[in-house]
């Protein structure tokens, strides 16, 4: 990363003697002198005022590659612990009075959640290597917070990058190995007298419980996930699952290596839950659980097989604990398909004829109805007006007289003649209109 020439800037120089380097500024005085201890069992690297030789801080570890290292401030005594966190990156992190440094890669952050990190310190490195070249102190960002002792932070920081570049330089050194006799290498040649070679360090003891349920899932890369498998009991995975839930933990999952394993998970959910509840804890988890999630292999079909709906238990399962909801883990209902079709039972209609038809039907009976009418006529009848349907005769129609005009002749008024139609009166006609006109006026009786 480049850094800025108008700040405050220390080059690391080595020095001729072997494990010591010195932090010069540009104008080439020294400010900090950093020396390793060489032949120490115990990694220890110490931190000089180079005025006053005098001794500033300490940092020790079983080795320059340990996760863990102690650092020790003088003039006031104080212990900080310096503790690799990252995973697949490079990150450790101290804590100075009440805040929270963490240093990445070429970077220190100062971290105040939830707001974004304050950078404090930059470095400079060659492209592909963890050596540090120069490093620069950002003052006007520390003044931003309440920092009492600004010098031992200092110290702090840069302590704990010369024990990264102690840990790189071990990771790079070549083995060792004791030079054979009569090599061109070794001008000494090795007294017969020389002791025993040293035995080597005992090994750590192997963890158990809890300890070694976390390292198989550090092994695995897996922090809020644990895979149960055959080592380990029930009670340490539970035990190691409630833990996680205590880190602020909002969901934990926890699956099965293999299908023996299945039982086994059940087991560990209850056992996590009950432990919660034993401890007093009000608050419940949300359980979501999924089942051969791992992909199928090809199934052999056996055609002699009678038992086929027999019931087979999962080969995997998933178990989620959260302390939250999580929609997209809740099963959904299958939606039903639509009903099979009904056949249709009912009598099929005969099919209805077309308007031209039905109007050949209908002209049809008109047709009859009309021979029907035309084949047998209607009688008329002297005393009754004949009808339109039938057919013109050669009669004069003329109503039946009341009994008071046939009392009072003078009254009776004989109607209007008819118009002129195309026919003649007949003979028969003319004969009854003379009788009815000789009844009308034929005197009264003296009776």
């Amino acid at each position: 990363m480049s850094l800025d020439q108008n700040l405050f800037t220390l080059l690391l120089t080595p020095s001729p003697e072997h494990g010591q380097v010195d932090l010069v500024d540009p104008e080439g005085r020294i400010h900090y002198r950093k020396r390793r201890a060489v032949g120490a069992p115990l990694y220890q690297t110490e931190i000089y005022d180079p005025l006053s030789e005098s001794l500033l801080a300490t940092a020790t570890a079983p080795s320059a590659s340990s996760k863990i290292k102690f650092l020790q401030l003088q003039n006031p005594a104080k212990t900080v612990e310096l503790k690799y966190t990252g995973t697949l990156s490079f990150r450790w992190s101290f804590q100075w009075e009440e805040h929270d440094f963490e240093w990445k890669r070429e970077e220190c952050y100062l971290l105040r959640k939830p707001d974004p990190p304050v950078l404090v310190a930059v470095t400079k490195e060659p492209p592909g290597r963890l050596k540090t070249t120069s490093v620069q102190i950002l003052d006007y960002n520390l003044r931003r917070f309440d920092v009492e002792d600004r010098k031992g932070l200092e110290i702090v920081i840069l302590t704990a990058l010369m024990t990264f570049q102690d840990a790189n330089e071990a990771s790079h050194l070549p083995d060792i190995s004791p030079p054979k006799r009569g090599s061109s290498k070794d001008n000494n040649p090795v007294s017969p007298t020389a002791g025993p070679a040293p035995s080597p360090p005992p090994k750590p003891p192997k963890k158990t419980g809890i300890d070694r349920i976390a390292e198989l899932q550090a092994v695995r890369g897996q922090f809020n996930e644990v895979t149960v498998e055959d080592e380990g009991s029930i009670q340490d995975y539970a035990q190691y699952c409630t833990n996680l839930f205590q880190d602020d933990m909002l969901f934990v999952t926890i699956s099965s290596a293999g299908s023996e394993h299945v039982p086994k998970v059940l087991q560990v959910v209850e056992e996590t839950k009950r432990m919660r509840h034993k401890a007093g804890i009000q608050e419940d988890l949300h359980q979501y659980v999924l089942y051969d999630t791992q992909p199928k292999k090809p199934r052999r079909i056996n055609l002699n097989d009678l038992n086929e709906h027999s019931y087979a238990p999962p080969e995997s399962l998933v178990v989620h604990l959260s302390k939250i909801p999580m929609p997209e883990l809740q099963p959904q209902a299958k939606t039903p398909g639509p009903p099979p079709p009904i056949p249709d039972t009912r009598p099929i209609p005969e099919t209805k004829e077309s308007k031209k038809e039905q109007k050949k039907r209908e002209e049809a009976k008109r047709k009859e109805q009309k021979k029907a009418t035309v084949s047998t006529p209607l009688t008329p009848d002297r005393l009754t007006r004949p009808s339109r349907s039938s057919p013109p005769h050669n009669s004069q129609f003329q109503p039946t007289p009341s009994p008071s005009q046939l009392n009072n002749p003078g009254i009776y008024v004989a109607p209007p003649p008819r118009p002129h139609s195309a026919y003649e009166p007949t003979p028969s006609s003319t004969n009854l209109v003379s009788s009815l006109r000789g009844m009308l006026h034929r005197p009264r009786s003296g009776s």
